[in-house]
């Protein structure tokens, strides 16, 4: 067994040596023939530097190397010569391919041009011309020409997702996931092929199918930010705003955000701990935002808005709180509206989440009377229109007075219709005060009827 094992071991090594001789003679040949073109053609432009022949055979050894800054050079001689008996597309191609790896998109584009109009039905060059027409967003003359390069070689990715993008920008969002889908078929690490077919399927409202693939890039360390961002998105508008600020915030703990996509994702977050009541959080958020650009969007009114919200609990509870809420602390603010009074509610509603209208009969000393509170909770202007609306509902109950309170303002005509009405209007400022003194004045009167 020995002897038959060793022999067996010096075929194979001998083998061995014998293909890398033959390899070696290969190149040494190829080296001798190269540096043979080469010296050739020197002499030639030695005595006529734009020789055309020389040129390209200089060229032809450079394009073989890859030596793109030499074969840049040469054919930019021979595009300016006259290529008769020369092979005109290759010049072209080449001067535009080697354009193109030294990202002299211009000349690229330049090149690719011509070398379609003596070769219309060149894939290389379908394929790079639609690719440059596509980043000079001219979408539908990408969208013809990557068409014809997939004609040519349907299974190519690269053509397929260039084109399936192109259809995206063009928002033919059926086209744009047909390709898309088929260059993530062939080439299913291509992250923002990925998440371009999510924003086709949440263009196209079928969000579920959004939301699925969003969920799937969050932890991508290139695509993961954005996909953060928009899956916080959907789940903000369908008013799970404990799922959005966890996206949004997960979108701020990746590393390398770009700057527009970092200040949108507090944006996003800051306005969602608004819906959820988190005031301090969010002005945290938003006073990031306005001191690195002080006019992003409306974060300058938020800050001024909600940081007087942040310090009064109660303005808080009657701008933003649940209506259960808010009828509490209206109840509040009627019981302690007249002092030393006896107060008895007799009845309360809510119209949506617009106003609370609250009817009471008020017993005092030196008078008795039904009084009916309305407590508007917008802080916009309130109109003419809904103060005929309560002066309607005053006599149906056949109050004998009503006063109307909102933490915004009273327009002019609502405040004419007033003036010979027994109708009350308490504006913010005046509201303002009775919410900072509201609960010391329900538990002195709480205090005063223990006594008696």
């Amino acid at each position: 067994m020995i002897p038959v094992l060793g022999a067996v071991t010096i075929l194979v090594v001998g083998a061995f040596l014998v293909y890398i001789v033959m390899n070696r003679s290969k190149g040494a040949g190829g080296r001798s023939n190269k540096d043979k073109i080469l010296k050739e053609a020197s002499k030639k432009l030695a005595q006529d530097p734009k020789n055309p022949e020389a040129l390209s055979s200089v060229g032809d050894v450079y394009f073989k190397d890859e030596a793109w800054d030499q074969v840049f050079k040469t054919y930019s001689t021979l595009m300016e010569l006259d290529q008769t008996g020369l092979n005109e597309f290759d010049i072209a191609y080449r001067y535009a391919f080697s354009s193109l790896k030294l990202g002299m998109t211009d000349d690229a584009y330049r090149g690719f041009l011509t070398a379609k109009n003596l070769n219309p039905n060149n894939f290389e060059v379908n394929y790079n011309l639609g690719t440059l027409e596509f980043q000079r967003k001219n979408y539908e003359k990408a969208v013809a020409l990557l068409n014809q390069a997939k004609m040519l070689e349907p299974d190519h990715a690269p053509t397929l997702r260039t084109l399936g993008h192109a259809y995206f920008k063009m928002k033919k969002n059926k086209e744009a996931m047909t390709f898309i889908r088929k260059s993530i078929d062939l080439a299913p690490n291509d992250k923002e092929s990925l998440f371009t077919l999510a924003e086709c399927y949440f263009e196209a409202n079928q969000t579920d199918q959004a939301a699925r693939i969003y969920s799937h890039l969050r932890g991508d360390p290139v695509m993961g930010a954005n996909a953060c961002l928009s899956c916080g998105m959907i789940n903000f508008n369908a008013r799970l705003y404990d799922k959005a600020a966890a996206d949004f915030e997960l979108g701020l703990r990746h590393d390398n955000i770009k700057p527009e996509i970092k200040i949108e994702l507090r944006y996003r977050l800051a306005t969602t701990f608004l819906k959820i009541n988190e005031i301090g959080k969010a002005l945290n958020y938003l006073k990031e935002i306005n001191s690195e650009s002080p006019n992003y969007k409306d974060v300058a009114s938020l800050i001024g808005r909600y940081q007087e919200l942040n310090a009064n609990k109660n303005l808080q509870i009657y701008l933003m709180a649940p209506s259960g809420d808010f009828v509490a602390l209206c109840r509040k603010i009627v019981m302690s509206y007249y002092p030393r009074s006896n107060v008895k509610i007799v009845n309360i509603s809510v119209n949506k989440n617009d106003w609370a209208d609250i009817l009471a009969e008020i017993d005092t000393s030196k008078w008795s009377d039904v009084i009916m509170f309305r407590f508007v909770r917008s802080q916009g202007s309130v109109g003419e229109l809904i103060i005929r609306d309560f002066h309607s509902h005053l006599k149906e109950v056949k109050a004998g007075k009503g006063i109307c309170i909102t933490v915004g303002t009273y327009t002019e005509e609502a405040k004419r219709y007033t003036e010979a009405r027994l109708i009350d209007l308490i504006d913010k400022d005046r509201l303002q005060a009775m919410l900072n003194t509201v609960d010391a004045k329900v538990a002195q009167a709480s205090g005063v009827a223990r006594k008696k």
